[in-house]
């Protein structure tokens, strides 16, 4: 398993190796050791996964949960094609503001981990992109906001060619300023304290 830092702290690129044959092919996307090693903690404690399907041009996201309690996530593509963007939207974080993306496919088997407090967003390069989620908690919809992904602030990288495709949610999410201003945003140091 490679391991790859993103440019938002704490936010980990996995790719595994792959093992083909006559039959096809096998692999890990997800690996406790290797997890460990890159994270510090086995934090990771499943309590929902989740499943999408997206046509080319979907955008989800910038997703985040209320800190507390808080979600972190590790996620893969297991068909299509997808760019997956986390956003560093923890008042406080030494890469607030920043923004790293890596495309997931089902050729390289990616994963990315995403920690607690930071926003998720990703844009299906393909139709049929299908995204499989391991999640920290379960869906409360209280907890649950957006921003907006085409915030100027933060210039995520939709691709040329690319007409995105929302839902009415995350087209009316405020920007980063403005659920700043709202006092929306995870605060950095409660999303670095230990899941209880």
């Amino acid at each position: 398993m490679e391991i790859r830092e993103l440019a938002v702290e704490g936010a980990v690129e996995f790719t595994p190796r792959i093992f083909p044959d006559e039959r096809g092919l096998f692999v890990s996307p997800f690996q406790q050791e290797a997890f460990e090693k890159a994270v510090g903690h086995r934090l990771l404690r499943v309590a929902q996964t989740n499943h999408s399907r997206s046509r080319r041009g979907v955008v989800r996201g910038v997703h985040f949960t209320a800190t507390p309690p808080g979600t972190a996530k590790y996620v893969y593509c297991a068909r299509g094609a997808a760019l997956d963007i986390v956003v560093d939207i923890r008042v406080g974080s030494p890469t607030y503001g920043a923004w790293d993306a890596v495309r997931l496919d089902p050729v390289d088997f990616r994963a990315v981990y995403f920690p607690v407090g930071v926003g998720h967003a990703f844009v299906a390069l393909e139709d049929d992109t299908v995204m499989s989620y391991m999640l920290t908690s379960g869906y409360v919809a209280e907890n649950e906001h957006a921003l907006s992904v085409l915030d100027p602030e933060l210039g995520l990288p939709i691709p040329a060619g690319i007409e995105p495709v929302m839902s009415e949610r995350d087209t009316v999410a405020p920007t980063l300023a403005e659920a700043r201003a709202a006092g929306l945003l995870p605060d950095y140091a409660a999303c670095r304290e230990p899941a209880r």
